[in-house]
């Protein structure tokens, strides 16, 4: 079902909730006809459908998991999509000195089980190995045949920083190409907006105060915008009471801690939802002082003491 929300002067926010790529995607289209407005949705979905057989590791016949089967093997030729979303990706892990990285399905999950029940760390060395495979380095692209070859036997790759917010920026595409002038893909927290609400103004995000969860401290315009937020406090675990991120670190294997939230805002989703994760890596002064050299992107951080941190370039209006 669309559920729709009149707003004024006939146009309307037509919204429909919906599993996608194993996530809460929702999709908001502006449009003063509903049928118009869920045939367009209907686009968007497809769009999104397409996108998930590709990249999916939950198919053996997807091309993210014909990469990983020959790992060490040899290439696998894919589409030219495809080899361009893992061309952007490394780039992404060299510009963030490997602390983003698509080889992370390489890691030995059977170690992190973030929940009630875990109680202690790996020790250090045990950790290392768990990651021993990850390294973008040897990805190794051919342009000319468009081929991925993961050097090491048993490397992996999977989308899970990448993905979402590469469909979000897709879905966008094609219903700005329907005539949708004005609409939201949220692709479970990483959104990306464009044009206008149907009452002439910009999209908008409250920023909660960290200190009063329930009141929002400023608002940011969002509007032809996009904006995701990596988080620890969904997966967690608390060990002789500290806050430990499901987040881990690619290098040292262990998960990482201090920072609560990173929301980082630009043009893209799909640069949006890569950017978060490294910058919960890097730490707050080297993540902030990564975001602070590159060119339309701002980032807001929220340390586990709840103190807030941002870009030089952030306009949020108290």
């Amino acid at each position: 079902m669309c559920a729709s929300e009149t707003i004024s002067n006939l146009l309307t926010v037509h919204k429909r909730i919906l599993k996608l790529m194993g996530n809460r995607f929702e999709i908001s289209v502006v449009a003063d006809d509903a049928n118009w407005a869920n045939d367009r949705i209907d686009i968007a979905i497809a769009e999104i459908s397409r996108i998930e057989k590709l990249l999916t590791t939950f198919n053996d016949d997807s091309q993210t998991n014909q990469i990983n089967a020959n790992a060490g093997i040899q290439p696998v030729k894919v589409d030219e999509e495809v080899f361009k979303l893992i061309d952007r990706s490394l780039k992404i892990s060299a510009l963030t000195q490997g602390a983003f990285d698509i080889t992370y399905g390489s890691i030995d999950k059977s170690l992190w089980n973030f929940d009630v029940n875990m109680k202690a760390l790996p020790d250090a060395e045990t950790a290392r190995r768990s990651v021993s495979l990850i390294n973008y380095k040897n990805v190794i692209l051919d342009a000319v045949n468009t081929t991925v070859f993961l050097k090491e036997k048993g490397m992996r790759i999977g989308f899970g920083g990448i993905g979402k917010g590469y469909a979000a920026d897709m879905a966008k595409l094609i219903l700005q190409k329907n005539g949708v002038t004005s609409g939201i893909v949220n692709a479970a927290g990483d959104l990306v907006t464009w044009g206008t609400q149907p009452n002439g103004k910009p999209w908008t995000i409250a920023i909660a105060d960290p200190d009063q969860k329930t009141t929002p401290f400023s608002t940011l315009n969002i509007s032809n915008m996009a904006i995701a937020t990596s988080g620890n406090y969904e997966k967690f675990a608390i060990i002789n009471g500290k806050k430990y991120s499901h987040t881990i670190d690619p290098k040292t294997g262990l998960p990482v801690g201090g920072v609560k939230s990173v929301s980082i805002i630009c043009p893209s989703a799909e640069f949006a939802d890569a950017m978060a994760t490294p910058v919960t890596v890097m730490g707050i002064h080297v993540g902030l002082d990564m975001i602070n050299q590159l060119q339309q992107i701002a980032c807001i951080i929220i340390d586990d003491d709840n103190k807030l941190y941002t870009s030089k370039n952030i306009n949020v209006k108290k």
